[in-house]
């Protein structure tokens, strides 16, 4: 049999276009657009809330809701002597219970219990329980003989480790409130193994719970420390400063409602108990928590101006492993809670739109899935099928208009937009796996991989934006997907630079050249194969 000549090979795939192809790829773009633009109109909505109550108004916190200083605390340490000089005012502190999960944490186990035991509050009326559930015997060793070190200081803290790992940080969390002592405590600030709170964190953040006794959490936002270790690291804060200054703001000036962020935040024991504790059926335990707390009319409190140092993650590896556990365990909850929230008589049919619709919905489900569809393949796929138009509007004018309003709150990153686009672009392949596992909850819905940190990170500390990492025998440093990917990319862009009509092909080729250097590993900080 005669091979096909070029012009009859033209005309199959032609007729295969028209027939097969282009009907199934026009559905998937007005699927695109249509959910272009509710995340749109989520974003512009967000944004505008932000800026005009928030930052235009003035409205802050301290404004809205009731707070009053607290009696000046004696330093940590002064023990019974300062309590016999003011008894009545030392009783004006409540109870305050501060938690730190950590496991494994040999980098940053000293940062966090340090600037933990040095929160300004009564002596007597502070307990810092450390919650380890780390595998490795010399890191126990080590965080224990920090608490007893602080111990010896008459520092109230208390070290509790379990026989095994349920429930992951949930489990620490629960496990660790079951304690008589905790019981006794009214509020609960709960930090991450690598954050490092301001010694005046309880005395800005209680009084708005003690003067508020329908407000549940509140929050504050994240400051790292590693921002500027490499490219990744600058993006991450690109994306995580949107976040807090858009999401939450918005959040809590609209609906008094947001999605608890897992630590630099202090609850309400009460809370807590009403909404049924921790529980361990996602990887998001906190926003868990939070969806139920809001169905129980509870209020949350953002405060901004209110900062705690954190570590970003600066290996790709690690950053893959938080964004499948943040991504899949939201989505995961979407299905879990969203027939509840549903059937809830407790709250408005407003706030039951806003968490199931844009909380959950648009910002969970619909955003990682249309990111990757969209732009890595449905857009590429058009180049190739001429019989396929993409109105201007959803491909130009809507991402244009995303991206403006994500500059608008990082005025200092605006050289930086064009890498977080593209790499946002990669990073929404793992997202998308990730959120259709939550759907789906395939095998790895509960996979919890904690995530690695580097520790003191020093002011001098530099890397250059872009830095391999080290060749080493291990092959963890390849990733398929995203080489698989960047072929595909490569292939419809040529198609349409040398026989299409689309001009797609400078951004195609851009978005390959982004999953080339991801897929190789020339991103992020260098660190040994593990």
């Amino acid at each position: 049999m005669a091979p096909l000549s070029a012009d009859a090979a033209a005309a199959a795939w032609a007729a295969v276009r028209a027939r097969a192809v282009a009907p199934v790829l026009t559905a998937a773009v007005w699927a695109c657009l249509a959910m272009s633009a509710m995340l749109l109109l989520e974003a512009a909505c967000m944004s505008l809330v932000s800026l005009v109550a928030v930052r235009l108004l003035r409205l802050r916190p301290e404004r809205r809701f009731k707070w009053e200083p607290m009696t000046e605390a004696p330093p940590a340490g002064a023990g019974a002597e300062a309590d016999a000089e003011d008894p009545p005012c030392r009783r004006e502190f409540p109870m305050v219970l501060v938690q730190i999960p950590m496991y494994n944490e040999r980098e940053v186990y000293k940062l966090s219990i340090g600037a933990v035991c040095a929160l300004t509050w009564p002596p007597d009326r502070i307990i810092i329980q450390v919650l380890d559930d780390s595998t490795d015997p010399i890191i126990k060793e080590l965080v224990e003989l920090e608490c007893q070190e602080w111990a010896s200081k008459k520092i109230d803290i208390k070290y509790e480790v379990r026989n095994n790992r349920k429930g992951y940080k949930a489990g620490a969390l629960k496990k660790g409130m079951d304690h008589v002592y905790a019981q006794q405590c009214e509020f609960v600030a709960i930090f991450d193994a690598d954050f490092q709170p301001e010694s005046d964190f309880l005395l800005k953040t209680i009084p708005f719970l003690v003067h508020n006794p329908k407000i549940a959490l509140v929050q504050t936002r994240w400051e790292f420390v590693n921002y500027d270790a490499c490219l990744m690291t600058r993006i991450q804060k690109m994306s995580l400063d949107y976040h807090f200054k858009v999401e939450q703001e918005s959040g809590s000036f609209m609906h008094a409602f947001f999605g608890f962020n897992g630590t630099a935040g202090v609850w309400r024991v009460s809370a807590i108990n009403e909404s049924g504790g921790w529980k361990d059926r996602t990887t998001v335990e906190d926003m868990d928590l939070a969806v139920r707390a809001c169905l129980k009319e509870w209020e949350f409190l953002y405060v901004g101006d209110i900062r705690v140092k954190s570590e970003l993650p600066s290996t790709f590896k690690a950053y893959r492993h938080q964004q499948h556990r943040w991504t899949c365990g939201a989505a995961n909850l979407f299905r879990k809670m969203g027939w509840e929230i549903v059937t809830n008589k407790g709250v408005s049919i407003w706030k039951k739109w806003h968490l199931l619709y844009s909380f959950l919905f648009v910002r969970r489900v619909i955003a990682p899935i249309l990111t990757f569809l969209f732009y890595c393949v449905v857009i590429p796929l058009s180049a190739m099928v001429p019989e396929v138009n993409i109105p201007v509007w959803g491909l130009v004018y809507v991402p244009t208009a995303i991206t403006i309003m994500n500059a608008i709150r990082n005025p200092g990153s605006l050289h930086l937009m064009p890498f977080w686009i593209l790499f946002e672009n990669v990073m929404s392949m793992h997202r998308m796996r990730a959120a259709l596992t939550g759907l789906l909850e395939t095998a790895h819905v509960n996979d919890w991989v904690v995530t690695e940190k580097v520790g003191d990170v020093k002011d001098d500390f530099e890397v250059p934006l872009l830095e391999p990492l080290k060749p080493t025998e291990c092959v963890e440093r390849i990733y398929i997907p995203e080489l698989l990917l960047a072929l595909y990319l490569l292939i419809c862009a040529s198609y349409d630079y040398v026989l299409g009509s689309q001009t797609y092909f400078t951004y195609i080729y851009l978005q390959a050249l982004a999953f080339i250097v991801l897929g190789f590993g020339f991103v992020g900080t260098k660190t040994p194969c593990s």
